[in-house]
């Protein structure tokens, strides 16, 4: 009896750290200071902050940002607000151009609190890009600064939760299926290939991420589909890449943890 077997999913790069954080560029005249870096994938920035809100977006590929526990992965259609003094990592996923705009807390007109997930829609991407040039009059600038304030819109969005576990066990079964998401091995096999039960790791995953283990996993699946979707592969790829066996599974588990359709996270709110 044959079976049919899935293709080999996109591969998800290994994560490299890059010890200095972003420099941030001189302050020019006006409100907002524009930086951009190009990023291979997998790097990332190590814990920094800014004394400055920031805005971060990627032009090309896509970007993610993680505060403590809580990560983003953002398509060039999503930028995420970062307040002044938050400590956070920022990297590529996937090969990407980090487009980062730093806001004076003093004279910024928005004043959000904790880190927000805006559209980004054509008219606020060149906005963007614009002010990155530095052959800009100060008038100039400062009108199309005074857009981009107007043109910030929050977007109701959740951020993917995928605590560390803190107990070697679990820490363990953590690198494990984060160096393979599609892992399929259930809590049991992967207890046994750490050198204990199921029942004690699933109480430490309880304890130490706050979520039930089948909960983190799928976390964690779904940080990792985000950049392939974002590159534009299948649905029924990316759900056998990171360990689905169809994707109308992928697809329930995206709309319940996500709140809505991978189609819609990606093109934006106008998207149909």
């Amino acid at each position: 009896m044959s079976s049919r077997v899935a293709p080999p999913g996109p591969a998800v790069p290994a994560v490299r750290v890059i010890a200095a954080p972003p420099r941030v560029p001189a302050e020019p005249v006006g409100a907002i200071v524009v930086g951009s870096f190009p990023l291979a994938a997998g790097e990332w920035f190590g814990p920094h902050e800014h004394p400055r809100h920031q805005l971060a977006w990627a032009t090309r590929g896509v970007l993610g940002v993680a505060v403590g526990a809580d990560s983003w992965v953002l398509p060039p259609t999503r930028a995420l607000w970062i307040p002044a003094g938050t400590v956070h990592r920022t990297g590529a996923p996937r090969d990407t151009v980090f487009h980062s705009l730093y806001l004076a807390p003093d004279t910024c007109p928005v004043d959000w609190h904790c880190p927000t997930v805006v559209a980004v829609d054509d008219l606020l991407a060149g906005l963007l890009s614009h002010l990155g040039r530095d052959d800009l009059a100060p008038p100039a600038r400062q009108r199309a600064e005074a857009v981009v304030f107007d043109l910030l819109r929050p977007l109701p969005s959740t951020p993917i939760a995928v605590p560390e576990p803190v107990d070697d066990r679990a820490r363990a079964v953590a690198a494990l299926l984060l160096a393979d998401p599609a892992d399929s091995r259930t809590l049991e096999a992967l207890a046994r290939a750490v050198g204990t039960s199921r029942r004690t790791l699933s109480r430490l995953f309880a304890q130490e991420t706050g979520m039930s283990f089948d909960r983190w996993r799928t976390h964690l699946r779904l940080r990792a589909a985000l950049p392939l979707l974002a590159e534009g592969h299948p649905v029924a790829r990316v759900a056998h890449a990171v360990g689905y066996a169809t994707p109308s599974a992928f697809l329930v588990a995206f709309r319940r943890t996500v709140g809505t359709t991978p189609q819609r996270y990606l093109r934006g709110p106008s998207s149909g």
